[in-house]
């Protein structure tokens, strides 16, 4: 339930590769940054959840700084954006469906990395959870907007649902690469249907006569 198996090696860094699109696309979109920032915010984008999961877990240095790959996809995906931006434009579904999948396979590896540190079930599917929202929320906080895991469809419950699944898993102790790839695959299908049918979290019922203007 580790990134070191290559399978789930080689799709971490694809997650982090989408998410370093995402990130630097949301600089282009709604931040006027230059070629430094649109990088930058892509990196956090795409690094920015392992390395709180890692602070968290007092695994230090954090796994992003042990592996130099992960520091060059997340940068190669930035500069992407960066220097063909009107190209990489186009691929904006693309990019929406990768990081579905990166946010499935994040939450999937930080619970992994929990458990196996010897964290209780409940505190790894929040770390996981944590992994897999954690770069995008602190993109959004970047560029002064409300963080899309608080405000948007389904993207933070269908990371939970992985953990969870995750962690269960390897509580029966029949973990391995395609229990990890199914749990990945069930964000991936719970995002992606939010995305597909505009689904989003019940919000809070107001009190009669107030409006958010009140304060």
């Amino acid at each position: 339930m580790t990134t070191g198996a290559p399978v789930l090696l080689v799709l971490d860094l694809v997650g982090v590769f989408a998410f370093a699109l995402n990130g630097a696309l949301t600089a282009l979109r709604g931040a006027r940054l230059d070629v430094v920032g649109v990088v930058t915010l892509g990196m956090i984008t795409a690094l920015g959840g392992g390395i709180i999961r890692d602070v968290l877990l007092g695994d230090l240095p954090p796994a992003t700084f042990q592996d130099w790959r992960y520091l060059a996809v997340a940068a190669g995906g930035g500069l992407l954006v960066a220097v063909a931006a009107r190209h990489v434009e186009r691929l904006a579904t693309p990019i929406t469906v990768l990081d579905a999948a990166g946010l499935g396979l994040f939450a999937v590896t930080g619970t992994g990395k929990a458990l196996d540190l010897g964290l209780g079930p409940a505190q790894a599917v929040i770390l996981g959870a944590v992994t897999g929202v954690g770069g995008g929320t602190l993109r959004d906080v970047l560029v002064r907007r409300v963080p899309s895991v608080l405000s948007s469809g389904l993207y933070a419950v269908p990371a939970l649902i992985a953990a969870t699944a995750t962690a269960i898993v390897v509580e029966l102790g029949v973990e391995s690469v395609g229990t990890a790839i199914g749990a990945a695959v069930l964000c991936f299908l719970v995002r992606m249907a939010g995305v597909r049918f505009d689904l989003h979290v019940p919000g809070p019922r107001a009190a009669p006569g107030w409006t958010p203007d009140d304060g």
